[in-house]
């Protein structure tokens, strides 16, 4: 592990700060929404922790706020995060090979972690960069969360300082990469129609996993390149 910083660079030092500055805004954001959504202080920095996950904790705490179930939350918060089996298989060899150093870093394993791994030109400095970027990110975002969490419990409406933008500011963010696809773009554009289509007949929370059926309905299909 400690071979791995001698290969760290001051522009990959760069880019990873300004990577982890953008998650403890939104880190900040996800504690003062959770807080003001009713939940204890403890239990979006408990989340974070075990979690390590925004898209996924942003998901779950919108649909328990918007009344959904928390098995609801969960369910939508899974779904969401299936894209990490495929980052699992591109960046498994990064991680190391002793059993402590694999748990700690796939508990790591994130967009921005995998992004930055797969940038390097060769397996010690993707490794860094892994690394790195996992670690800066994980402190990043939990004490942001921490902060965001007491904040929220006294600025009232998170809505008047526009912090409810971020949740879906932050999941157009993690998809907008994928919409270059076409096969992933007509999926999703399926997906959203049939969940704005439902959302007035079900219940808050059931409309988000109504969209998988844009999933499975376009992957019958053949896309051309």
């Amino acid at each position: 592990m400690r071979s791995i910083w001698r290969t760290l660079d001051p522009g990959l030092l760069r880019d990873v700060s300004a990577v982890a500055a953008g998650a403890a805004v939104s880190g900040a954001s996800f504690g003062a929404i959770s807080t003001s959504a009713g939940m204890s202080w403890w239990l979006p920095v408990v989340m974070s922790l075990l979690v390590f996950a925004g898209g996924a904790q942003f998901m779950a705490v919108g649909v328990v706020a918007a009344g959904g179930s928390p098995a609801a939350a969960v369910v939508a918060g899974l779904l969401l995060n299936v894209r990490h089996l495929p980052f699992g298989l591109a960046v498994g060899d990064v991680l190391g090979k002793g059993l402590v150093q694999r748990l700690v870093g796939s508990h790591l394993l994130i967009d921005e972690t995998t992004a930055f791994a797969m940038a390097q030109p060769d397996p010690r400095k993707a490794k860094t960069a892994y690394w790195l970027c996992g670690i800066s990110l994980f402190i990043a975002w939990n004490v942001s969360v921490v902060a965001g969490a007491f904040i929220g419990q006294n600025i009232g409406d998170p809505n008047a300082f526009g912090l409810d933008a971020v949740f879906p500011a932050a999941l157009f963010a993690l998809l907008l990469p994928a919409l270059k696809d076409a096969a992933t773009r007509n999926a999703a554009l399926l997906g959203a129609a049939v969940a704005l289509a439902a959302t007035p007949f079900l219940p808050a929370g059931v409309p988000v996993l109504c969209a998988v059926v844009g999933l499975l309905i376009t992957a019958r299909q053949k896309v051309p390149a």
